[in-house]
């Protein structure tokens, strides 16, 4: 089946295809000539995720998928939420992001350093969305580490993989417990029993 992935960071790509598998061609708005930036100007997970799917529909009419993810820190009411691609400035400068977090951590230094990724995938057929939703539960590590993944992944400690950060891990093992491939799964199966 051939879907368009909403997205232009190939980080995610590779993820969306290691889960999917071969069963799926993904194809990026580059692929098809959408080089603009997709807007996200929703205030929740689900109105960016569902924004970045309609405007890919609205322009290729094909089937298509697009995700919102972000990071959610308890010590920080939340932050950065939606926010978390331009939590330092505009852009997506996620070394800049974790110094800020680092920063804004060190200010609260009693407080718990727990945390979530959270992410909501939306998909977008002929007959509507549908959404899937992954949560990854950690927290905050006190200092980066590894040099694989991307994002806040250097300062993140799953609960699942509780002696390293997502930065350390591989992606096979990553993919096993990201919140965006508990979504992903949850879509691919729901397309396999659906279409």
């Amino acid at each position: 089946m051939k879907l368009v992935f909403a997205t232009g960071n190939l980080g995610k790509l590779r993820e969306a295809a290691e889960i999917l598998g071969p069963d799926f061609e993904l194809l990026t708005p580059a692929d098809l000539g959408i080089t603009d930036e997709i807007p996200e100007t929703g205030n929740t997970f689900r109105a960016n995720s569902l924004q970045k799917a309609e405007y890919i529909r609205l322009r290729t009419g094909l089937d298509c998928f697009a995700d919102d993810s972000g990071l959610e820190v308890d010590a920080l009411g939340g932050a950065p939420g939606i926010h978390s691609a331009r939590y330092a400035a505009p852009g997506h400068d996620f070394d800049a992001n974790i110094t800020k977090l680092l920063a804004e951590l060190a200010k609260v230094p009693d407080a718990p350093r727990t945390a979530r990724f959270r992410t909501v995938v939306t998909l977008l057929l002929d007959d509507g969305p549908h959404f899937f939703e992954g949560t990854m539960e950690g927290r905050i590590a006190e200092r980066r580490a590894g040099c694989r993944g991307f994002g806040y992944d250097p300062v993140f400690i799953a609960d699942a993989m509780p002696g390293m950060t997502m930065a350390e891990a591989g992606e096979e093992v990553k993919n096993r417990f990201s919140h965006r491939g508990q979504a992903l799964r949850a879509m691919a199966a729901w397309l396999r029993e659906n279409r």
